[in-house]
């Protein structure tokens, strides 16, 4: 059995194999936009999802503003969010120390911030560094809050994932949730949250 098994993977090896053709890598790795901002806004919203651009300053009200909106009662969070986006009206649940999933799951929403944002695709990246927290936060919760900062934004790809870490946790976040059957229906909320909702922060 040994000897025949040798013979055939001799043979194997013994075949001529051609060297591997060069993969050309000549795609683009910057590109330019008039308003990167801009571009990411209007792709996000492409996604169903709900934009706000507001400045530094009018950003806790606005996280209020919202919350009430949604009439949201209770929200987790990172344990590094930002004491002043904590808002008066709403149950904070910091996540530490760490939240089972049914306290995670029992929550209206989650308010994060951001790793990074990709204006072509739309796209937000988490990767669980600050003010960001553990994925779990991010994907159980039904309606997710998300800040994402002017100088975050990025035009393609490439250069999102240059500003990444890529041994970290990578979510990507195009939007809310949904996934469409073999008759495409859609359902939205299977994966991740049903609603997502972006306050991007200009300067």
């Amino acid at each position: 059995m040994d000897s025949a098994r040798s013979e055939i993977l001799a043979r194997i090896r013994a075949v001529a194999r051609p060297k591997p053709a060069p993969v050309p890598r000549d795609y683009d790795t910057e590109r330019a936009a008039d308003d990167r901002v801009g571009l990411f806004v209007e792709r996000v919203e492409d996604y169903k999802a709900v934009v706000h651009r507001v400045t530094e300053a009018e950003l806790p009200q606005r996280i209020g503003d919202c919350l009430a909106r949604r009439e949201v009662s209770s929200m987790v969070a990172p344990p590094d969010l930002p004491e002043s986006w904590r808002v008066a009206g709403v149950r904070w649940r910091l996540d530490d120390p760490p939240l089972s999933l049914p306290d995670v799951d029992s929550v209206d929403g989650v308010l994060t911030g951001s790793a990074v944002a990709i204006a072509e695709t739309g796209t937000i990246v988490l990767d669980a560094g600050a003010v960001q927290g553990r994925r779990l936060l991010t994907l159980v919760p039904d309606y997710h809050l998300c800040v994402v900062r002017a100088d975050q934004v990025e035009v393609s790809v490439p250069e999102a994932l240059r500003r990444l870490d890529p041994t970290r946790p990578l979510t990507f976040v195009s939007g809310p949730s949904a996934t469409s059957d073999i008759e495409l229906d859609r359902v939205e909320g299977v994966h991740g949250p049903r609603t997502l909702e972006v306050l991007v922060v200009d300067g």
